[in-house]
């Protein structure tokens, strides 16, 4: 295995100045005549191990950028990069705009194992911990959090691509903006290729009187703008004067001749060009693997931004069909609401002119009234004998006439309207509506009374009957509503109403229902408005529970009994041979089904035969076979 040592030694390596040594003590590689290999015994697995730094990314197909490292203008001061450094999230930002970002303290919460800084993991192990928190700062474009190193913003790693890519933004203006690279005061002209340096005027004539300069090659900016790659030398930051040209394996990171023979003495070191290949594969397969799920995200964003322009269609179109419906509602609403204010209007009319006409009559009456009163008293007051029966007949016949007119001391019409929000009101414009006007009055000396069980009833058992209201004119109500009152009194304990259930069939009709503890004549009161309604009060006979039969409803005792000769049936029919029940065409069958306890021919009806009694026609109880 090969050290840097070993090369010296074996003249792999001509020192500067004719020595071994150059100025500060250190080998010179300034003439070292073309790749050589560094290698050291104490490698092992520790590369494995290590992440490789992005050094190669010059090195991708043209049109290829990592992040937005392809990109010349900060993201911050919107201007072209001025010394760009690149955060851990692969985001390029200014220096100065770095710096003007406000920092926080980082609570690590993976243990000090953090590795978001732009350094790798073996300057993480070979740094000492320190006592105060991390500080960190958000990324301006993605605000992902940055953990700063110890030399702050000014440690991050310098997008040197980025400011490949400034370079040739510049020139592509002719240059404005690039200043000499000695001066630093004039505008640049040339570009001295082989020490990869922006010259002006002055400077490039300068820089071809030296000697050592007199053959580098001199190229116009002009001829640049179709270069890819114009970059200035990449120099350490440890050792400004040297151009970083060599790579450590163990450490992981770009240096310089002085690196090797300083702090990576016994590293294995190559020169760039000759590990970038293994460096780039690892790189470049990790790339591969990420594809798809770039790929993977496009596809999904591209389903989601499709999806929400469905989204976007379909409730476009959902809300037109609700505007179309609700513009639709709105106007059946107003036609209806027009209609009920039309139909109020007219009712008032109507009822006004009711009023009125029996304003007039009721006036006329009282005007022929107070005329007849007051001739009648004036005439008793201040006539004479003769002249009160000489008008005497007038009078009577008048009077007589006036007394005879009949008139309502109410009011013709009612003032009651109502209006029913809930009440259907058919169909507007193929909307279905809600909401009628009602003037109808309940009148109670018109409203009825239906049922089968209104005057009859079983104890223990609901009865039931219908109250059916109605107005004045005798019309059905229509609707619900009323104040209807049912009280259920027995005639031996008034003190003692039975219960009662009243429901609103909400059309004008109401559904009475009760049940009575004992038998007997109860006392039902049905009120409307607290007025008796037509027929109420009126009774009810409750007699005993309903008895069934405890015999069978047959055609004959020999058939129902499967023939047994003690039998018997209430019918009284006979057989000969000893048969003690009924036969078909034998004596005392009535000649039809009957039942066998009672004899009633009635399949439903209640039994009547009383047990225990008569006992020449005691029924044996037969089982239907």
């Amino acid at each position: 295995m090969w050290n840097f040592q070993s090369l010296l030694d074996a003249g792999g390596v001509t020192l500067e100045g004719g020595g071994a040594r150059s100025g500060d003590g250190r080998p010179s590689l300034t003439n070292c005549p073309g790749p050589f290999l560094i290698l050291s015994t104490n490698v092992g697995n520790m590369a494995e191990k290590k992440r490789p730094l992005l050094g190669f990314v010059g090195k991708l197909p043209s049109g290829t950028t990592a992040g937005n490292s392809g990109k010349t203008h900060c993201p911050l001061c919107m201007g072209l990069f001025k010394a760009p450094r690149l955060l851990p999230c692969l985001h390029t930002v200014c220096t100065t705009c770095l710096e003007q970002l406000e920092p926080f303290s980082v609570v690590d919460i993976r243990g000090g194992e953090s590795d978001t800084s732009s350094e790798g993991s073996i300057f993480q192990k070979l740094k000492p911990r320190v006592l105060q928190p991390p500080i960190g700062i958000l990324c301006p474009v993605c605000d992902a959090q940055v953990d700063l190193p110890m030399g702050g913003v000014k440690a991050l790693t310098i997008d040197h691509l980025a400011m490949n890519d400034v370079m040739l933004e510049s020139l592509r203006g002719e240059g404005q903006g690039l200043v000499c690279d000695l001066c630093s005061d004039r505008e640049v002209e040339k570009r001295c290729q082989t020490c990869k340096a922006n010259l002006c005027h002055f400077c490039c004539q300068a820089h071809r009187r030296q000697k050592k300069t007199t053959y580098h090659t001199m190229v116009d900016l002009k001829d640049l703008k179709g270069y890819s790659q114009i970059g200035k030398p990449i120099l350490c930051p440890a050792h400004p004067a040297e151009e970083l040209r060599l790579f450590c394996e163990l450490c992981d990171q770009p240096v310089c001749r002085d690196c090797v023979v300083g702090e990576h003495r016994e590293h294995p070191c190559d020169f760039t060009s000759n590990v970038i290949h293994k460096h780039g594969d690892s790189v470049r397969e990790l790339l591969r693997g990420t594809q798809p799920h770039v790929e993977a995200l496009e596809e999904a964003l591209a389903q989601i931004k499709g999806t929400n322009s469905a989204l976007q269609e379909r409730v476009k179109a959902v809300a037109a069909d609700i505007r179309t419906f609700s513009e639709g509602y709105i106007k059946a609403i107003e036609e209806h609401r027009d209609k009920l204010l039309k139909q109020l209007e007219d009712i008032r009319v109507q009822k006004e002119n009711s009023l009125q006409l029996q304003k007039a009559q009721l006036e006329q009456l009282l005007a022929d009234m107070r005329t007849g009163v007051e001739f009648t008293e004036h005439l008793l007051t201040s006539g004479s004998d003769l002249e009160i029966l000489i008008t005497k007949g007038v009078v009577v016949e008048r009077l007589t006439k006036l007394n005879k007119v009949e008139y309502s001391a109410h009011p013709g019409v009612s003032e009651k309207i109502t209006f029913s929000p809930k009440e259907k009101a058919g169909l507007c414009r193929g909307y279905e509506v809600y909401g009628a006007i009602n003037t109808k009055e309940v009148d109670p000396a018109k409203c009825v009374l239906q049922g089968e069980d209104l005057h009859r009833a079983r104890e223990k058992q609901p009865a039931s009957f219908i109250v059916l209201c109605k107005d004045a004119t005798g019309e059905s109500m229509g609707r619900g509503g009323d104040n209807v009152q049912v009280t259920v009194i027995p005639k031996d304990k008034k003190d003692s109403p039975v219960k009662t259930m009243v429901h609103d069939n909400k059309d004008g009709t109401y559904y009475v229902s009760y049940t009575p503890k004992e038998p007997g004549t109860y006392t039902v009161l049905v009120c409307v408005k607290e007025q008796h309604v037509q027929g109420s009060p009126f009774t009810v006979t409750v007699r005993k529970r309903h008895r069934s039969h405890p015999g069978v409803f047959h055609c004959c005792t020999f058939c129902s009994s499967g023939g047994q000769k003690t039998a018997r049936c209430a019918c009284g029919g006979t057989m000969p041979g000893g048969y003690l029940g009924c036969g078909h065409g034998h004596k005392g069958h009535p000649g039809r089904p009957h039942w066998s306890c009672c004899g009633k021919f009635t399949e439903k009806s209640e039994c009547t035969w009383a047990g225990g009694q008569s006992a020449p026609r005691s029924l044996l109880r037969t089982v239907a076979l």
